[in-house]
């Protein structure tokens, strides 16, 4: 991993205990995707989930939008240069990656949604397990606007987060929502202030990350598990996992803490072991 100031496009920070930021800074460009900045959140994604000390990340873009999506002006230069030169589409080759590794992010994954959410910006925050926002913010799929379709994932989760109907709606049109109409569609878990969207994301990240990370990443599976299985095929997973996570010390801990009446002692630092 980088270390934080060699990231250019990126601001990444320790907010608290187990919760970690990630801002998209390009807000001169509104947060738009350039490779640059695709492959250092591709490469600080990987890096915060092999930190054992992160438990929780919030998603969140500098200045007055979230992401706009892919900045069109390297849109353009890939489409001038792919007239000369063959190779995997830009979407795939850049995009889909940082996608992906997000969705499937071990850690919880909080999205503060301010401004413009728009396109590939729009499914970065899709990607995210839970996501608040400003009252500033303005949603789209606006993928059909350009000619294209919803291409980074929003395909994938606008269906399972709001239905197939409604997730048409917003492909077909392109249109922009507000985040009242987007909490109505449960598209987005919170609406605050702009204001305070930092601090309430720092503050429910915090009380995520007061649990034992273990916990929180078999949760994480078996909550995304369930999109694609039966109620059968869950509780055997869930038999499995519990029965893994019955042998850890954090499930001592919490069990200990519970008869005692106090508060467990989940994430003190210790030496690494088996469990």
């Amino acid at each position: 991993m980088k270390s934080i100031a060699e990231y250019t496009t990126l601001l990444v920070n320790h907010v608290a205990d187990g919760v970690a930021s990630v801002k998209l800074n390009r807000p001169e460009f509104a947060n738009g995707v350039v490779p640059e900045l695709a492959r250092e959140l591709f490469d600080c994604l990987g890096a915060l989930e092999a930190d054992r000390d992160v438990r929780v990340v919030i998603m969140s873009g500098a200045g007055k939008s979230f992401c706009a999506g892919a900045d069109l002006h390297a849109m353009q230069k890939y489409i001038d240069e792919s007239l000369q030169v063959e190779e995997e589409p830009y979407n795939a080759r850049i995009l889909h990656p940082v996608t992906e590794r997000l969705a499937n992010l071990s850690l919880p994954t909080i999205a503060a949604i301010n401004g413009a959410a728009t396109a590939g910006g729009l499914d970065l925050a899709l990607a995210c397990d839970i996501r608040i926002a400003a009252k500033s913010a303005r949603l789209g799929e606006t993928y059909v606007r350009l000619g294209l379709a919803a291409g980074n994932g929003g395909a994938y989760f606008l269906p399972r987060l709001v239905g197939p109907g409604i997730a048409a709606e917003l492909a077909f049109t392109g249109e922009l929502i507000d985040a009242e109409r987007a909490l109505q569609l449960r598209l987005i878990n919170e609406i605050v202030e702009d204001d305070v969207l930092a601090a309430r994301a720092a503050d429910l990240a915090t009380r995520i990350a007061r649990n034992p990370r273990k916990a929180l990443e078999a949760t994480k599976q078996m909550l995304r598990a369930s999109w694609h299985t039966d109620l059968r095929a869950s509780l055997s997973t869930s038999y499995w996992v519990t029965s893994t996570l019955q042998n850890t010390r954090d499930f001592k801990e919490g069990v200990a803490a519970a008869i005692e009446k106090r508060v467990p002692q989940y994430n003190r630092k210790r030496q690494p072991d088996s469990n």
